[in-house]
This record gives C-alpha cells, structure tokens and sequence, in this order.
C-alpha cells in the first residue's frame, strides 16, 4: 500500500476508532471510579444506564465473587451477522447451522426457521436487506451480539447470544426500545 491507498487510509481510520474506544473506556472507568453513576454516563453517551454498564461495566459473578469473563468471543459479531444474512436469503439450515441443543430445539428443522421468519415479516414488514454495525458484548457467560436489520416499518435490533463455545445460544429480533 501506498500512503495515499484507500486501503491505508481505512488501516489509519480504523486505528483512530481503536485508539478512540480506548479513551473511551479509560473515560468511562474514571468517571467511575469518581462515584458516578451508570444513568449518568448512559446520559453522557445517548443511551441508558443499563447499555452503558453491558457496554462499559465489569461485573463481579455472584457464584463466585471473581470478575466476570470481559472478553469477547472472537469472530462473534461476524457469525451473528451471518446468521442473520442466511435468514434474510432464505438459507434456514445454514442459519440453524450452529445452533446449541436448545435452541436447535426450539427451532429444530428449516421449516420452523423459515417459519419464525416469516412471523417476523408478518409484524416487522419486509426485510430492507439492511444492516446497521453490529455490537458484541459479554453479558455473564455470553457474547451477545446486536445487529441493527432494517424492515418496512423500521429498524429492529437482531440479537444472536453465543456460548462460550461458539454455538448460537439464543436468536431474537427486538424492538430498538427492548435490546
């Protein structure tokens, strides 16, 4: 690469968002660590104490009195949003590919999946085939991995919650108000 590439100029842009969430999150634990409260942080940021604290906060596991795992399954946000481009392409058993035994349960062939789908058009309209960024967080034991899907009457929030071994854990489409 060059120095005027495009592609470097994105390796520079996604270096500063890095650098920027790291700020951010030394800002949000100082604030903290100052006494502050997670609905005043939420305000700071544009959302609610409890999305701040899923995004910022390090809960301490009551089974245990330790930290809880912070870290972010790896490729998460990627499976998540794959699971929800097999749904939007018709792709029921590739959605269902990884699956845990409960939800595989739950949703356990491809018509119950295309189903599912198909109830979700019937509340939300159509698919818009459109995808805001998705964000992965820990939440307990989990990945969660919100993906903003646009349909007819607007935008709602896929969530996909990940097992710590990778399997799909959970599968919901929300109100933007409920996720």
């Amino acid at each position: 690469m060059d120095d005027g590439s495009p592609l470097r100029a994105l390796s520079v842009a996604l270096a500063a968002v890095r650098a920027a969430e790291d700020r951010l999150r030394e800002a949000v634990d100082a604030a903290r660590d100052a006494g502050h409260t997670w609905a005043e942080i939420g305000d700071i940021l544009g959302t609610t104490r409890q999305a701040a604290f899923q995004r910022f906060g390090r809960p301490i596991d009551p089974r245990t009195g330790a930290p809880m795992n912070a870290a972010i399954l790896p490729g998460a946000a990627d499976a998540a949003v794959g699971v929800f481009v097999s749904l939007a392409e018709g792709n029921w058993d590739e959605a269902r590919r990884d699956f845990d035994e409960k939800v595989a349960q739950a949703l356990p062939d491809a018509d119950t999946v295309a189903a599912m789908w198909a109830a979700l058009a019937g509340r939300y309209g159509r698919y818009e085939h459109q995808m805001g960024e998705p964000f992965a967080h820990q939440l307990g034991d989990y990945t969660v991995v919100d993906v903003p899907l646009r349909f007819e009457v607007g935008e709602q929030v896929g969530r996909v919650s990940f097992s710590q071994d990778g399997k799909v854990a959970g599968l919901f489409v929300l109100p933007p108000e409920v996720a």
